[in-house]
């Protein structure tokens, strides 16, 4: 019998973005969990306008955001929308969530993100784990790992601005 190599319809990938920084988790947690200081991180007005950004921080709660890119970006006016579930909270350890993303209505990914706070000798050491299905037509695992890399450099900005 020959064997035939199929394409797969769902790409399943696992992305790990670390950031250390010189608070206690405490106040990393705070830009986390805060819908303000969230919005800040999560937004790129370079690239996008946020239409919608709302969150109900408990377990169970949810967080939707909706984003029209940029002219210069590889899909401008298009709606980029982000749907998540807190799946569990772990105050200044864990925050876990489940999410799906979608361009323009269509579905294009399933996701979950876990965000993991370390006590440091010096701070805290943030550990972003993303694990995705991502399905036809969607943008794809390397460029979500891009995104998670600049939103974890965000992180560290709002985090050094507002401890200043």
């Amino acid at each position: 019998m020959v064997e035939t190599k199929v394409d797969p319809k769902v790409v399943h990938a696992t992305c790990v973005v670390e950031r250390s920084f010189p608070y206690p988790p405490e106040v990393v947690f705070k830009a986390l969990s805060e819908p303000d200081k969230m919005r800040r991180w999560h937004t790129n007005d370079k690239t996008s306008d946020i239409e919608e950004f709302t969150a109900e921080f408990r377990e169970g709660g949810w967080q939707r955001l909706r984003y029209k890119m940029k002219p210069g970006t590889p899909i401008p006016g298009m709606i980029l929308s982000n749907d998540g579930i807190y799946q569990e909270i772990i105050p200044n350890e864990r925050i876990v969530t489940a999410s799906t993303m979608k361009l323009e209505g269509r579905r294009m990914s399933a996701s979950q993100v876990t965000m993991e706070l370390i006590r440091t000798a010096t701070g805290t050491d943030l550990i972003c784990t993303h694990q995705g299905a991502f399905f036809e037509g969607s943008d794809g695992p390397e460029r979500r790992e891009q995104g998670w890399i600049a939103m974890m450099n965000r992180l560290v900005e709002v985090v050094r601005e507002d401890n200043r």
